[in-house]
């Protein structure tokens, strides 16, 4: 019997499907350390950003057939190693890419009228302090007719350009692979309209200085150096809100710190930071901050399209269907 090691969760969604194919499915966690000696056993192994599976414990399993991985990021995964070793490695791009886009606008629409602080502040002082704390939040900014800079025009960046778009925001894009995209704009209503709206990248540089909110939609960068650091911030507008959904190194933390002190960044909307699951205290304490615990596809939906999704490209690859 073909045996799939669920080790971070599986949506009942993809259980079902795995599940009525014959195979079983364990969700119990194995320990990364404990992994060496249980994962030999088994043909698949499903993770989402938690579990490593890099080389030497790739090499203690002669019978793995698949390394699944619940989501978009590919960098806990050794995906060269594996695939020489004739190891299919999947994973699941644009299954969670609204639920991503649109907390990436909730930080958005948080930092541009100071929610993020109204929500800490007014239950400790809304009944004392409650005409102070409306002068001091009173100078808020729309979204609409702001520049929106998103780098990366993958699955979850087009829905953000979608989104940006559908706001009234000029959308700018930067892509290295991508020229080019026809963006639908969907109207749900009685007669299913839709517009199409056609959007080219431009150059990294030029996106940075012209936008007054930059989303991050990336892949951890392989050279170990940050995405947007200290000469990137220094080439953006003052008052800038930077975003990042994507994953946690992509910005320099330190650079952000001492930029969000100055006043050169406006604000900060992260849900992922280097060195999880410790984040640096001065950024959760910050008051230009608004934070989350790294939730970007953590919702019903997205977790049942991943789950269903994984589950279909397990069951085809095991029939010998690439």
């Amino acid at each position: 019997m073909i045996k799939i090691l669920a080790n971070d969760g599986l949506h009942p969604a993809g259980l079902r499907l795995l599940q009525q194919a014959g195979y079983q499915v364990d969700l119990e966690r194995v320990p990364q350390e404990k992994l060496p000696e249980v994962l030999p056993d088994y043909d698949v192994i499903i993770v989402r950003s938690a579990t490593k599976v890099r080389e030497d414990l790739i090499a203690r399993c002669p019978r793995l057939k698949i390394i699944a991985r619940a989501g978009v990021g590919l960098d806990n995964i050794d995906v060269a190693f594996a695939e020489r070793q004739g190891i299919a490695v999947v994973n699941t791009p644009g299954a969670s890419a609204v639920s991503v886009a649109e907390l990436a606008f909730g930080h958005m629409f948080a930092l541009a009228r100071y929610l993020h602080l109204s929500n800490r502040l007014m239950p400790a002082e809304g009944r004392t302090n409650f005409k102070a704390l409306k002068k001091q939040f009173s100078s808020g900014m729309e979204l609409r007719g702001r520049t929106l800079g998103v780098i990366g025009f993958g699955k979850i960046g087009l829905e953000v350009v979608r989104m940006g778009l559908a706001l009234g925001m000029n959308v700018l894009a930067v892509d290295l692979r991508v020229e080019e995209v026809q963006v639908d704009l969907r109207i749900y209503d009685t007669n299913n309209v839709s517009l199409s709206v056609q959007v080219c990248t431009l150059p990294f540089e030029e996106v940075i200085r012209q936008a007054d909110f930059i989303s991050l939609h990336v892949p951890a960068q392989g050279n170990g150096k940050a995405l947007i650091g200290k000469e990137e911030i220094a080439k953006m507008k003052e008052g800038v809100i930077l975003i990042n959904t994507a994953r946690g190194g992509l910005i320099d933390e330190e650079a952000l710190l001492d930029a969000l002190n100055s006043g050169k960044v406006r604000g900060a909307g992260l849900d992922v930071f280097e060195g999880e699951p410790r984040p640096k205290q001065e950024l959760l304490e910050h008051p230009r901050v608004s934070v989350s615990p790294h939730i970007g596809a953590s919702t019903g939906e997205a977790q049942a399209n991943i789950g269903q999704m994984l589950a279909e490209q397990i069951i085809k690859r095991l029939a010998g269907v690439s």
